[in-house]
């Protein structure tokens, strides 16, 4: 089968023939029905990631279709689709039991330790299954793993209550322009943040409010007292992302555009505020399924700038880099 394949740590990428996935006992191998560019491929291509073992197929979200089955598999069958976690924990121990599989000490990431996604097969482990319902769009479904769910995970750890104002950094990129829509779903009123004057009519259909600039912290405090801020950017804008939260506020920070640079956080303004920053990456089989059940119900729709095919790899991360894009960039095998 095709698949683009890392060879080694700053190497760059290639599209290669590789041999089709074969499952052990306790995997799955499912036909790719689409595949997702993500900045942290960009990273991971710069060698920003110590896990990564070589050689590694890249690409870590994923829906597809399952076409065989190993002999240990229950509760999944040839035909269903499917998505993946970001990683396969052991499933058994502690945080896996209750529910807290992104803690799994045992867990191994796709595109890291495990092959990825970008290829016309994969190998996944059930312990990373999750069912896509028939109600679910595949553009829907690959988002849920790395953004949607994601995002869905990170407004539970902040307690994000009905009624809060949510303010949106990189509001037209991939993971903003999709965690409006998250913060929409579960009740709260968003402020989108763009620097792009061009970008600001499309988030207006999709946000609150919307403010244009990197300097946005007293025009949020204008329009409300902000609760939670979701910093899909990183140091360019976590400054002002800090300067918006009213007392009592979290930061949910996400982005790191730039892992070489290094922002200074002022201890005393947290404490005197009271706020509480949390570091967040990854979404559990719970908040898969129930991010899923919004997808399907219409309250978080896909906004996909580009879908490109695996020979068109390069094309697709050029597209991902364009500051005028909005959306996320998929790949179908």
């Amino acid at each position: 089968m095709k698949a683009v394949v890392v060879p080694g740590k700053q190497k760059g990428y290639k599209i290669e023939e590789v041999p089709d996935p074969i499952p052990g006992k306790d995997e799955v191998v499912i036909r790719v029905n689409r595949a997702a560019l993500c900045y942290r491929d960009l990273l991971q291509l710069q060698g920003f990631y110590p896990r990564m073992k070589y050689p590694v197929i890249l690409g870590h979200e994923v829906v597809g279709t399952i076409e065989q089955i190993g002999e240990n598999v229950k509760g999944f069958k040839e035909g269903d689709k499917v998505i993946s976690l970001l990683y396969a924990p052991d499933g058994t121990c502690h945080y896996c039991q209750i529910g807290e599989e992104a803690y799994c000490h045992s867990r191994l990431g796709y595109s890291e330790e495990l092959d990825g996604f970008f290829a016309e097969k994969a190998k996944i482990k059930v312990t990373s299954l999750v069912k896509v319902g028939t109600n679910v769009p595949d553009e829907g479904a690959v988002l849920v793993p790395c953004i949607t769910g994601m995002v869905y995970r990170s407004l539970r750890r902040a307690k994000l209550q009905k009624g809060e104002t949510v303010l949106v950094t990189g509001a037209s990129g991939g993971v903003g322009i999709h965690a409006i829509q998250v913060a929409k779903a579960l009740g709260a009123k968003v402020i989108g943040v763009t620097t792009s004057e061009e970008k600001a009519a499309f988030i207006r259909k999709l946000a609150d409010h919307v403010i244009v600039g990197s300097k946005f912290s007293e025009e949020a405090k204008k329009i409300s007292d902000v609760n939670v801020v979701i910093d899909t950017v990183g140091t360019p804008t976590i400054d002002e992302s800090l300067k918006s939260l009213w007392m009592g506020g979290r930061l949910i920070q996400i982005g790191n555009v730039d892992p070489t640079q290094i922002y200074q956080l002022r201890l005393g303004y947290i404490i005197l505020k009271d706020i509480e920053v949390i570091g967040h990456a990854s979404a559990t089989k719970r908040d898969a399924e129930e991010t899923l059940k919004l997808t399907g119900e219409g309250k978080i729709n896909p906004v996909i700038a580009a879908v490109v095919e695996l020979n068109e790899i390069d094309k697709g991360y050029e597209i991902l880099k364009d500051k005028h894009k909005i959306g996320k960039v998929l790949v179908k095998p």
